[in-house]
């Protein structure tokens, strides 16, 4: 298994266009072998301690392989959307790992 851990980072305003996106991108994880194990919102009154700015979204995605995450990156479907993607968000700090 490989584990995506996704800090998203909304532009002003844009949050209406993002969750668009993510209407299309989600459900298309399972069909590469994936699952979503966490879609969170932080919130200040969570923060224990912080020395980069709040993500709007953390996404915990595992997929079965290296190679099933890369075909959903390449998903047509989901390239179709990413115009939504590229519209609203500011920046993505994407983490990959294995279970310890």
């Amino acid at each position: 298994m490989i584990y995506i851990t996704q800090l998203i980072y909304i532009l002003d305003g844009q949050e209406a266009t993002f969750n668009e996106f993510e209407k299309v991108a989600m459900p298309l994880i399972s069909k590469y072998n994936g699952r979503l194990l966490l879609r969170y919102r932080p919130e200040a009154a969570n923060i224990i301690e912080q020395n980069i700015e709040t993500p709007y979204e953390i996404h915990l995605v595992e997929f079965k392989s290296e190679q099933d995450l890369d075909d959903f990156f390449k998903d047509e479907e989901r390239k179709k959307w990413v115009y939504l993607k590229e519209q609203s968000i500011k920046a993505v700090w994407l983490i990959k790992g294995t279970k310890l």
